[in-house]
């Protein structure tokens, strides 16, 4: 069974991949979300095709070995878009296999979950510190989430925050909001120096924050080791990473308490299991990256039913008026009770919608 086209369907934020075989099966997976879109697509089609068109990918095992062969391949142009376009071809072969074994991807992987808890996740920095605590109180009510991250400081801020007194005044007004009992996370992006994050994480501290991502710029991982050291919270990162050697580095000198790997950056589901598998190894927890309603959180729910050492939250974003995820596949995804149902039908257990495929760029790429 040989990959005889790959096609992409492409907004500025979205491209869909759709993989087809020399006997005329196919999946579907996407490449990184949000912006830029488009270029992923052209790297796709320009440097990783030539790897994949005619690969033999007859059996699961074959996948995670074909996206190593792309990386390696182009090793001259290493990182996040090499990773970006890798992972749209990934997550197309696992939706495939899943469709020729008439099983989901959660169970290819074994697992048994069929629903994930989730946490509420704030994109915002424009909203005030009353608007966050007001709506996270709300949603808390009307869907049940037990756990919402906020977001922090500014990223790579270089210790100034998305206005003066901002990350202060948000931590106690949320905590209020939600009580005593809901857990808070918090995510920094990158926004401070160490000893700006070390200060921030005894604030945080006080009132009972128990994950602190991303709290001084990524690359630094002695400095984020540096901050965990000094902290009692949960100290955690790994989204923006896509070489499987950092993510050793970053596990073997305890940077982190948690690693986040994001499925759609580091290369797809295949690249994101190692780094679980890594983490599992050193008794770290995995709890991905998945911050809008693309696909991204549909592979992450079918990650987190499979993997050992799952967080308990998967993050879920609460801005949910993105007109660029709207109409993209069904069945649509829902919070109840604070947790997300995994998507039951073979591959990824949704169909992407054709009208939203019809409105993209197409392209393709054939053996």
């Amino acid at each position: 069974m040989k990959i005889a086209s790959i096609e992409t369907f492409t907004t500025k934020e979205i491209s869909i991949v759709r993989v087809r075989t020399d006997d005329g099966r196919e999946g579907y997976g996407q490449t990184a979300p949000y912006i830029h879109a488009n270029i992923a697509a052209l790297v796709l089609h320009q440097q990783v095709s030539p790897y994949v068109l005619g690969a033999d990918v007859s059996r699961v095992e074959d996948i995670a070995p074909l996206a190593e062969k792309c990386i390696e391949g182009e090793h001259k142009f290493p990182g996040s878009y090499i990773c970006r376009a890798v992972g749209g071809v990934d997550t197309a072969l696992w939706d495939l296999h899943g469709k020729i074994q008439n099983k989901s991807v959660r169970e290819l992987l074994g697992g048994q979950k069929t629903a994930v808890e989730v946490y509420g996740s704030s994109m915002s920095r424009s909203i005030t510190p009353e608007q966050e605590a007001e709506r996270l109180k709300w949603l808390k009510q009307s869907h049940g989430f037990k756990a919402f991250k906020i977001r922090i400081g500014n990223p790579f801020g270089h210790d100034v925050d998305a206005w003066p007194g901002r990350t202060e005044a948000i931590v106690p007004a949320v905590r209020e909001a939600i009580g005593p009992d809901t857990l808070l996370y918090v995510d920094a992006n990158s926004g401070f120096s160490p000893e700006r994050a070390i200060e921030v994480g005894h604030m945080l501290e006080q009132y009972g924050v128990c994950h602190y991502e991303e709290p001084c710029p990524y690359p630094e991982l002695e400095w984020t080791q540096q901050v965990n050291q000094a902290l009692s919270l949960a100290v955690t990162g790994g989204e923006q990473d896509t070489d499987l050697a950092q993510f050793r580095r970053m596990i073997a000198m305890r940077a982190v308490d948690i690693v986040q790997p994001d499925v759609c950056y580091v290369g797809g589901l295949s690249r994101a299991l190692q780094v679980a598998k890594m983490a599992e190894e050193a008794g770290i927890p995995c709890t991905p990256h998945s911050s809008n309603l693309s696909m991204v959180t549909v592979f992450t729910l079918h990650m987190l039913g499979a993997i050992p050492n799952a967080g308990r939250f998967m993050e879920y974003t609460i801005e949910w008026n993105n007109a660029w995820t709207d109409g993209l596949f069904s069945p649509p995804l829902k919070v109840v009770d604070g947790s997300v149902e995994i998507p039951k039908g073979p591959g990824w257990g949704v169909e992407i919608n054709q009208q939203w495929l019809d409105k993209a760029d197409y392209q393709i790429s054939r053996l």
